[in-house]
């Protein structure tokens, strides 16, 4: 029994590794132009990361894996809400400003104090 536990841990530790690795890899030849669909998709990830980490804390024995489960949750939501702030800011750049000037074109006229 404790052979099957061992193995389970080394493959999902072979498995972060390998996703790790294939995520460098890809982000590293994104061009700049698709950053922020980039984002957008990966905040998805981040979404379903917080949903696993909810699954592995739940299911936690010992207060060893609770505080693991509870640390994935919290940063992989910080990482999602901070991921959707930067998306938003981002988006926020290519919308047309509506804002008008508050001083007139032409001349201004600055009054003397005497």
């Amino acid at each position: 029994m404790h052979f099957s536990i061992a193995m389970t841990g080394f493959i999902a530790l072979y498995i972060f590794m390998l996703a790790g690795f294939a995520g460098w890899v890809i982000i590293g030849n994104v061009p700049a132009i698709l950053h922020t669909p980039l984002m957008s998709g990966s905040n998805f990830v981040h979404g379903i990361v917080v949903v696993g980490g909810l699954f592995a804390l739940f299911n936690a024995v010992t207060p060893q894996e609770q505080a693991i489960g509870f640390f994935a949750v919290l940063l992989g939501a910080g990482n999602a809400a901070g991921g959707y702030a930067v998306t938003d800011r981002m988006l926020a750049m290519f919308k047309t400003s509506d804002a008008k000037p508050t001083q007139p074109h032409g001349r201004v006229h600055h009054l003397k104090k005497s």
